[in-house]
């Protein structure tokens, strides 16, 4: 039920983003856009809820459960940055507004975008590490917590990969190609 679920979640998602874009670009109505848009974090609350209850009643912690931290974390971390990467190109290709502004290529600009995406990635994992722990801390020491432990270190590892890929954009900062060297 809890696949499912998050699969329900990411399917609503995508739907109140669409009616969201739809209600601000073609029925101009920004406010009722708004609103839509501001239901997707109810979606992450009832596969909270709903795995918190699976797991009052018993069910056994596994991968099921600690992927619905997961897509949480992520939700709440990077949902907001997903919303504003779809509204900005759907606005720009379909309904006349300013193209997207891409990220920096190269020097400090382009550290700073590096680290931005990185701390988005990291409270993801973070959040995720945090509601594993809960679940952890809830199941107990007489449940089988084994999967869980399994996920915090995958976002333990998570982390490490994105705090790496910031730091190598630190310590080895990308530079602009001179025209000498072009050649």
């Amino acid at each position: 039920m809890v696949v499912a679920l998050i699969i329900a979640c990411e399917v609503g998602f995508w739907v109140l983003l669409a009616i969201g874009i739809l209600l601000r670009y073609v029925a101009k109505m920004p406010k009722a856009s708004t609103v839509v848009l501001l239901c997707e974090p109810l979606l992450e609350l009832v596969l909270f809820v709903t795995t918190v209850i699976d797991l009052r009643n018993g069910a056994e912690p596994d991968w099921k459960h600690g992927l619905a931290a997961v897509y949480i974390g992520y939700s709440a971390a990077l949902g907001h940055s997903t919303i504003k990467w779809v509204d900005v190109r759907v606005a720009h290709r379909y309904f006349g507004g300013p193209p997207p502004v891409k990220p920096a290529k190269f020097g400090a600009a382009k550290t700073l975008h590096e680290w931005k995406t990185a701390g988005r990635w990291v409270l993801a994992a973070v959040i995720a590490i945090a509601l594993l722990q809960g679940a952890i801390w809830y199941v107990g020491d007489d449940g089988e917590i084994g999967s869980l432990r399994d996920w915090q270190l995958k976002m333990l590892f998570l982390i490490g990969i994105n705090v790496a890929i910031a730091l190598s954009y630190t310590l080895f900062p990308k530079r602009e190609r001179s025209a000498s060297s072009a050649r």
